[in-house]
Protein backbone atom coordinates (compact mmCIF):
# COMPACT_ATOMS: atom_id res chain seq x y z
CA UNK A 1 0.00 0.00 0.00
CA UNK A 2 2.54 2.52 0.61
CA UNK A 3 4.07 1.65 -2.68
CA UNK A 4 1.17 2.63 -4.58
CA UNK A 5 1.13 5.84 -2.75
CA UNK A 6 5.00 5.96 -3.57
CA UNK A 7 4.07 6.31 -7.30
CA UNK A 8 0.98 8.68 -6.98
CA UNK A 9 3.51 11.35 -5.90
CA UNK A 10 4.85 12.45 -8.98
CA UNK A 11 8.10 14.24 -6.93
CA UNK A 12 8.95 10.83 -5.29
CA UNK A 13 8.69 9.02 -8.85
CA UNK A 14 10.99 11.83 -10.72
CA UNK A 15 13.46 11.63 -8.26
CA UNK A 16 13.33 7.62 -8.40
CA UNK A 17 14.13 7.65 -11.83
CA UNK A 18 17.21 10.07 -11.62
CA UNK A 19 18.35 8.10 -9.20
CA UNK A 20 18.14 5.23 -11.19
CA UNK A 21 19.73 6.79 -14.25
CA UNK A 22 22.52 7.70 -12.42
CA UNK A 23 23.35 4.67 -11.00
CA UNK A 24 23.74 3.28 -14.27
CA UNK A 25 25.53 5.99 -15.97
CA UNK A 26 28.10 5.93 -13.02
CA UNK A 27 28.40 1.99 -12.83
CA UNK A 28 28.61 1.96 -16.96
CA UNK A 29 31.48 4.73 -16.97
CA UNK A 30 33.81 3.44 -14.26
CA UNK A 31 35.41 1.29 -16.35
CA UNK A 32 36.02 3.78 -19.26
CA UNK A 33 37.45 6.32 -16.98
CA UNK A 34 40.83 7.44 -18.56
CA UNK A 35 44.19 6.96 -16.82
CA UNK A 36 44.99 9.78 -15.04
CA UNK A 37 48.82 11.20 -15.97
CA UNK A 38 50.82 12.50 -13.39
CA UNK A 39 53.91 14.63 -13.63
CA UNK A 40 55.95 11.57 -12.49
CA UNK A 41 54.11 9.07 -14.97
CA UNK A 42 56.77 8.83 -17.65
CA UNK A 43 59.63 6.44 -16.76
CA UNK A 44 62.88 7.63 -17.33
CA UNK A 45 65.26 4.45 -18.28
CA UNK A 46 68.24 6.06 -16.48
CA UNK A 47 66.63 6.33 -13.09
CA UNK A 48 63.89 4.51 -12.98
CA UNK A 49 64.15 0.57 -13.44
CA UNK A 50 62.38 -3.21 -12.01
CA UNK A 51 64.41 -3.68 -9.25
CA UNK A 52 64.23 -7.99 -8.80
CA UNK A 53 66.96 -9.46 -10.92
CA UNK A 54 68.19 -5.89 -12.69
CA UNK A 55 71.31 -3.62 -12.25
CA UNK A 56 70.32 -0.79 -11.42
CA UNK A 57 73.30 1.51 -12.84
CA UNK A 58 76.05 -0.97 -12.14
CA UNK A 59 74.75 -2.32 -8.44
CA UNK A 60 71.98 -4.48 -7.37
CA UNK A 61 69.64 -3.41 -4.61
CA UNK A 62 70.78 -6.17 -2.67
CA UNK A 63 69.06 -9.34 -0.88
CA UNK A 64 68.45 -7.33 2.21
CA UNK A 65 66.99 -4.36 -0.20
CA UNK A 66 64.52 -6.38 -1.53
CA UNK A 67 63.42 -8.09 1.58
CA UNK A 68 62.38 -4.79 2.80
CA UNK A 69 60.79 -3.81 -0.28
CA UNK A 70 58.80 -7.39 -0.16
CA UNK A 71 57.32 -6.35 3.55
CA UNK A 72 55.22 -3.37 2.33
CA UNK A 73 52.05 -3.88 0.57
CA UNK A 74 52.15 -3.65 -3.50
CA UNK A 75 49.00 -1.43 -3.55
CA UNK A 76 50.19 1.30 -1.12
CA UNK A 77 52.80 4.66 -1.89
CA UNK A 78 55.36 4.39 0.02
CA UNK A 79 58.92 5.79 0.00
CA UNK A 80 62.11 3.86 1.20
CA UNK A 81 65.53 4.86 1.89
CA UNK A 82 66.78 1.38 1.61
CA UNK A 83 70.74 1.25 2.38
CA UNK A 84 73.16 -0.37 0.07
CA UNK A 85 74.23 -3.96 0.05
CA UNK A 86 77.41 -2.88 1.63
CA UNK A 87 75.74 -0.10 3.81
CA UNK A 88 74.44 -3.37 5.70
CA UNK A 89 77.28 -5.06 5.46
CA UNK A 90 79.47 -2.41 7.03
CA UNK A 91 76.95 -0.66 9.70
CA UNK A 92 74.70 -3.90 10.71
CA UNK A 93 77.75 -6.86 10.31
CA UNK A 94 74.65 -9.18 8.52
CA UNK A 95 75.73 -10.77 5.20
CA UNK A 96 74.01 -12.58 2.44
CA UNK A 97 75.71 -15.66 2.96
CA UNK A 98 75.67 -15.75 6.75
CA UNK A 99 72.41 -13.86 7.25
CA UNK A 100 70.34 -15.67 5.65
CA UNK A 101 71.09 -18.87 6.62
CA UNK A 102 68.52 -20.87 9.00
CA UNK A 103 70.48 -20.73 12.47
CA UNK A 104 70.17 -16.58 11.62
CA UNK A 105 67.28 -16.27 9.67
CA UNK A 106 65.20 -14.66 12.66
CA UNK A 107 67.55 -12.15 13.97
CA UNK A 108 68.13 -11.13 10.09
CA UNK A 109 64.57 -10.60 9.59
CA UNK A 110 63.74 -8.84 12.68
CA UNK A 111 66.59 -6.15 11.80
CA UNK A 112 65.73 -5.72 8.42
CA UNK A 113 62.13 -5.12 9.64
CA UNK A 114 63.21 -2.63 12.10
CA UNK A 115 65.31 -0.61 9.60
CA UNK A 116 62.49 -0.23 7.16
CA UNK A 117 60.37 0.85 9.81
CA UNK A 118 62.88 4.04 10.11
CA UNK A 119 63.58 4.59 6.47
CA UNK A 120 60.04 4.12 5.08
CA UNK A 121 57.54 6.97 4.78
CA UNK A 122 53.70 6.48 3.78
CA UNK A 123 53.67 8.67 0.87
CA UNK A 124 55.93 9.08 -2.17
CA UNK A 125 59.16 11.53 -2.05
CA UNK A 126 60.70 11.88 -5.50
CA UNK A 127 64.30 13.80 -5.55
CA UNK A 128 62.53 16.40 -7.32
CA UNK A 129 60.10 17.34 -4.82
CA UNK A 130 63.30 18.29 -2.62
CA UNK A 131 64.50 21.78 -3.46
CA UNK A 132 68.32 22.26 -3.69
CA UNK A 133 68.88 23.43 0.11
CA UNK A 134 65.92 23.02 1.60
CA UNK A 135 65.08 20.44 4.01
CA UNK A 136 61.88 18.82 4.24
CA UNK A 137 60.92 17.02 7.99
CA UNK A 138 59.03 13.42 7.56
CA UNK A 139 57.90 10.84 9.81
CA UNK A 140 58.58 7.29 9.01
CA UNK A 141 55.80 4.43 9.42
CA UNK A 142 57.85 3.42 12.91
CA UNK A 143 57.48 7.62 13.80
CA UNK A 144 61.45 8.50 13.68
CA UNK A 145 61.85 12.08 11.81
CA UNK A 146 63.53 12.32 8.78
CA UNK A 147 64.92 15.07 7.43
CA UNK A 148 65.62 15.04 3.63
CA UNK A 149 67.48 17.60 1.77
CA UNK A 150 69.21 17.78 -1.72
CA UNK A 151 72.48 18.81 -2.44
CA UNK A 152 73.19 20.83 -5.57
CA UNK A 153 74.28 17.52 -7.74
CA UNK A 154 70.95 15.96 -6.82
CA UNK A 155 71.85 13.38 -4.15
CA UNK A 156 69.71 13.20 -1.18
CA UNK A 157 70.71 13.11 2.03
CA UNK A 158 68.47 11.81 4.85
CA UNK A 159 69.51 12.06 8.30
CA UNK A 160 73.24 12.85 7.34
CA UNK A 161 73.27 9.68 4.85
CA UNK A 162 73.97 10.24 1.44
CA UNK A 163 72.35 8.59 -1.23
CA UNK A 164 73.89 6.79 -3.88
CA UNK A 165 70.71 6.38 -6.59
CA UNK A 166 67.38 8.12 -6.25
CA UNK A 167 63.93 7.40 -7.73
CA UNK A 168 63.65 3.68 -8.39
CA UNK A 169 60.16 2.50 -8.54
CA UNK A 170 58.52 -0.58 -7.63
CA UNK A 171 54.63 -0.50 -8.26
CA UNK A 172 54.13 1.91 -5.74
CA UNK A 173 56.85 2.37 -3.98
CA UNK A 174 59.74 4.50 -4.63
CA UNK A 175 62.97 3.39 -3.58
CA UNK A 176 66.21 5.52 -2.74
CA UNK A 177 69.37 3.22 -2.66
CA UNK A 178 71.39 4.74 0.41
CA UNK A 179 75.26 4.55 1.46
CA UNK A 180 74.71 4.45 4.85
CA UNK A 181 71.43 2.36 7.28
CA UNK A 182 69.23 5.23 9.03
CA UNK A 183 68.51 4.47 11.83
CA UNK A 184 67.70 5.96 15.79
CA UNK A 185 70.42 6.25 18.22
CA UNK A 186 68.87 3.84 20.61
CA UNK A 187 69.38 1.02 17.64
CA UNK A 188 72.40 2.25 16.37
CA UNK A 189 74.05 1.46 19.71
CA UNK A 190 72.75 -2.29 19.97
CA UNK A 191 74.30 -3.12 16.88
Amino acid sequence: MKIVKLFNNSIAVILLVISVCCMIIVILSVGKLPEVKTRYSKINPKKLSEIKGVDLMGKKLGKFGEMMIEMLPNDLAFTVFVPSEMAFERDLKIRVNHSLTPDHWDNTYATVSRVLGFSSVPRKIYADLVGVGKEVAFDSISGFALHVSKEVDGVLVVNRVRSERVDIEKGEVVVHVMDGVIMDAEFEQSV
